[in-house]
């Protein structure tokens, strides 16, 4: 019979490599908490229609990439490949939209698009997003941006660099795209094939091109900076007046649009330094008019996405560092010993401390390497002769030494080890 295998483009992630994963989700929580960002969880599952009006229909994503299929009620669905349409659908859906408030969304999960796999990219990718919906304040931008710095920072990346753009609005930003429609009509041969085909659909998606071809294309055309509107200058000049005041840097980036259609005025992305490259970690911008493309009225927003994979592949640190080891072996000898051990584990674990025992009964020689393999900085033995003597030894690991703990009560083994090895709140994520 044939091995079963995962499918292409999709990865198990492994109990080795989740502990980082945990470290880096419990930072984002930890920062998003602070400036009073709430989660929410969304569905894998959503109408097509979402996302092509979301998305915009003539995107990659939308016509090429999306898992799309029929249902048994003859309706399209697709697994979600963004997350930013379906946390406004949800948003609208449950009307949490009050005048002149200020709704702070985030939300962590599995994304999925039909990519070609290759080398740090798959079908199913994991992002965190965070949206602000309900103000068009530069403040408001200036805001999620240094948050977004903050975040980046406290997972111990370094040599981070920000870079903005405004994109225009539905007022001004038409110009700028039949100009470069125009500009690059007698280009068109020197383009890639789906730079081509954007050029009738989509211009301005050919600055998002990587193709050195597209790039030396488009090297001689003006910048959308020399297009926006007084409205659409005056916002990004405050938002870079803020950021100044925050203390956030920031390098202009005239040449950088989104990948999606519904983003308007600014545009941001962050690269970093870490493992000596240029590396592209986040970015996002405003959507003010996605909440009237999707059915609602018209309510402002602004929202990033951070791809998981990529962030945990840069923060510093190899998976096994961030491996939750139990505090505690027990290595019992015996089948009173076992069954001792057995309730003190439970007990242990109750109590917030991370225990684990050998329950085949085998000889203290061998228990003790099973307690080295777990990296337990303690172990406490406990054989028919502790029982009786209602003392047992607690060996450090590291230096060997022991000391003898009174055995005599389940409490009072708990509150003597409590006291030596400490307790780990429920949700911590422990000594490293």
């Amino acid at each position: 019979m044939t091995k079963l295998t995962a499918i292409r483009g999709f990865k198990d992630i492994l109990p080795r490599e989740t502990g980082k994963w945990q470290h880096v989700e419990a930072i984002a929580r930890q920062v998003f908490a602070g400036y009073g960002i709430h989660e929410i969880k969304i569905p894998l599952l959503e109408k097509t229609e979402l996302f092509k009006r979301g998305i915009g229909e003539t995107t990659d994503i939308v016509e090429k990439e999306m898992y799309t299929f029929l249902d048994r009620g003859d309706e399209y669905l697709t697994l979600r490949p963004e997350a930013t349409a379906s946390v406004i659908r949800a948003y609208l859906e449950h009307s949490m939209h009050q005048p002149d408030s200020l709704t702070k969304l985030y939300t962590i999960g599995p994304m999925f698009r039909r990519e070609r796999p290759q080398k740090g990219r798959f079908r199913q990718f994991h992002q965190i997003n965070v949206e602000y919906i309900g103000l068009k304040d530069p403040r408001i931008d200036s805001e999620l941006i240094a948050m977004l710095m903050h975040f980046l920072s406290a997972t111990g990346l370094t040599g981070l660099r920000l870079e903005i753009n405004s994109l225009g609005c539905p007022r001004c930003r038409p110009a700028f795209r039949d100009n470069v429609k125009r500009l690059l009509q007698d280009k068109k041969d020197t383009l890639c094939a789906d730079c081509q085909r954007r050029l009738e659909t989509n211009p301005l998606r050919i600055f998002d091109c990587k193709k050195e071809s597209c790039q030396e294309s488009i090297a001689g055309i003006p910048t959308i900076l020399e297009y926006i509107c007084d409205d659409c200058s005056d916002h990004f000049e405050k938002v870079k007046n803020y950021l100044a005041l925050l203390g956030v840097a920031y390098t202009i980036n005239a040449r950088m649009v989104r990948g999606l259609d519904y983003y308007t005025q600014t545009a941001f992305e962050i690269t970093t330094e870490s493992l000596g490259a240029q590396n592209a970690v986040a970015g996002g911008g405003r959507y003010d008019g996605l909440t009237q493309i999707l059915g609602g009225p018209e309510i402002p927003g602004i929202g990033f996405a951070i791809g998981l994979e990529r962030l945990i592949s840069l923060v510093p640190g190899n998976y096994e560092d961030f491996v939750q080891s139990p505090h505690l072996f027990i290595a019992a000898l015996g089948e009173r010993a076992q069954e001792f051990a057995f309730r003190l584990c439970d007990a242990l674990r109750k109590a917030g401390i991370r225990s684990e025992m050998d329950v085949s009964d085998r000889s203290l020689k061998s228990q003790m390497k099973r307690s080295d393999r777990c990296n337990c900085p303690h172990t406490l033995i406990i054989g028919e002769r502790e029982l009786d003597d209602g003392t047992a030894p607690l060996r450090d690991m590291t230096t060997k030494e022991q000391e003898l703990l009174d055995i005599g009560s389940t409490d009072g083994i708990v509150s003597a080890l409590l006291a030596r090895i400490g307790q780990v709140p429920a949700g911590d994520t422990g000594e490293r």
